[in-house]
């Protein structure tokens, strides 16, 4: 079957044939609905998107009751990635199904530019949803603009955790207390509302957590968590073979240590959120027909390779926690999936889950679909000149047994578009079946009889066409 076939296979193909999520329930009529077919207002789902912030892999211990919920009730996709591992690019690839490239969002400057009429929340409210966003919007958006296409909205500006400023649904003012639980209680209240108003609700909530200062809640502030004594690419010693921001990166294990401590101890307030809308969604009756996805704007490393940020093409900053549940969809039993997915499938999903077909370009697939890709594009900017210590813009093909990234001279100028020469600085090819930590570039000192048996001309050529297609 080509891609294109793949694409569009319907939800009632994907729940009768997929091995990966099938599950031995009855599909009720709203999860049959062939996609693009307006759903009546009494079938179509509720969504609740989760979007958290900086949440790398490997954070289950402080999630416990997400995982107990949204995966045993669920689809936890295995092979979960952002596109752009950085908040506002990776987030309006949430919202719009759309690669960073192509919506124009390149780095945390430029909100503005984001087409608001190709959102999901636009389709959403135009086909009579009522939304609400409760948390983060986009990075240096003005908290004094009102999220377009939201009803009910609680935003907030910067990352403070405790008593910021939000804009509380057009009215701008300080909110004493931690701001997951404020965002937590919008929520709650948002949805409390589910029980007189019959339209179906589509709720985006963003918490801050686990973006740095990774300020815990008082209750969880010296909560012990549990050892963690690094990974390979903690201790890599010999950097030759890596870009020279890296050769220069000093991020230690303490430092990994300490910095994943904070992250877990933030995440344990938005494991209770969630716990909190699950008991909400049991006490209106509206846990069976809701469409749940769970995912982060972007991983992070803990001193991989020494460094401790994310913006970087190796696997800890762009693969996060991805979690999916519609027990009225079939989507309940408890299952995994191991394809490649990202946050550019989370608005196809959405749209197909609500019967409505976009009228805009998307480049991401409905993961209620067969489909299943061999490869992603993962591509990120360099903000402004480039400074020593920062990773050149880059863009990477990802597969599951292979990584190749080339580092470009560009970057982004103060209007959000890209300039430079768009000379190839740097190189890296990565066999993931037998090098998963990345601590070997085999193109380090390749020869061109190297890189043909390693296959990169053509791989060049496939990232050439993604970048621009």
């Amino acid at each position: 079957m080509s891609e294109h076939e793949q694409s569009k296979v319907s939800r009632r193909g994907f729940l009768a044939s997929s091995a990966a999520v099938a599950a031995a329930v009855a599909v009720p009529a709203a999860a049959q609905l062939a996609t693009g077919t307006p759903a009546a207002a009494a079938t179509r789902p509720n969504i609740l998107l989760i979007v958290t912030d900086d949440q790398p892999k490997h954070t289950d211990w402080a999630t416990s009751k997400t995982i107990n919920w949204l995966v045993g009730q669920g689809v936890k996709f295995t092979g979960g990635h952002v596109a752009t591992p950085l908040c506002a690019p990776s987030r309006s690839s949430v919202f719009t199904g759309r690669y960073a490239h192509n919506h124009g969002v390149l780095d945390n400057g430029h909100p503005y530019k984001l087409d608001q009429n190709t959102t999901v929340q636009r389709y959403l409210k135009q086909a009579g949803y009522r939304t609400g966003l409760f948390g983060k919007y986009l990075n240096a958006w003005n908290v004094s603009d009102n999220p377009p296409h939201f009803e009910e909205w609680v935003l907030e500006d910067p990352v403070v955790y405790n008593d910021g400023t939000y804009n509380d649904n057009g009215t701008v003012h300080t909110i004493s207390g931690y701001s997951t639980t404020i965002i937590k209680n919008k929520t709650l209240a948002f949805l409390d509302k589910a029980a007189t108003d019959t339209r179906p609700w589509f709720a985006v909530v963003t918490p801050k957590a686990s973006h740095e200062p990774n300020t815990p809640e008082t209750q969880y502030a010296n909560t012990v968590v549990p050892d963690w004594n690094g990974r390979p690419s903690v201790f890599e010693t010999d950097k030759s073979d890596k870009p020279d921001y890296i050769q220069n990166a000093n991020q230690t294990l303490a430092d990994g240590q300490a910095l994943r401590q904070r992250q877990l101890r933030t995440l344990l307030s938005v494991d209770d959120a969630v716990q909190a809308f699950k008991d909400k969604l049991v006490s209106l009756g509206q846990l069976n027909n809701t469409l749940v996805i769970y995912i982060s704007d972007n991983g992070y490393t803990w001193a991989d390779h020494g460094w401790s940020k994310k913006s970087v093409p190796y696997s800890p900053s762009h693969e996060v926690p991805f979690y999916l549940s519609w027990p009225a969809g079939g989507l309940g039993a408890g299952t995994t999936d191991n394809r490649i997915v990202a946050n550019i499938d989370i608005a196809p999903t959405i749209l197909d889950a609500a019967g409505i077909t976009a009228n805009t370009p998307q480049d991401g697939k409905s993961l209620l679909s067969t489909y299943s890709r061999d490869h992603l594009l993962v591509e990120w900017w360099e903000q402004g000149v480039h400074q020593t210590g920062s990773p050149h813009t880059w863009s990477s093909y990802v597969a599951k047994d292979k990584q190749y990234t080339e580092y470009y001279k560009l970057h982004t100028d103060t209007n959000g578009n890209v300039v430079g020469t768009g000379e190839v600085a740097f190189r890296e090819h990565y066999d993931l079946t037998n090098d998963p930590y990345q601590l070997t570039n085999k193109l380090y000192g390749a020869t061109s009889a190297d890189e043909q048996a390693l296959g990169i001309p053509a791989l060049r050529d496939q990232l050439a066409a993604d970048r621009v297609s």
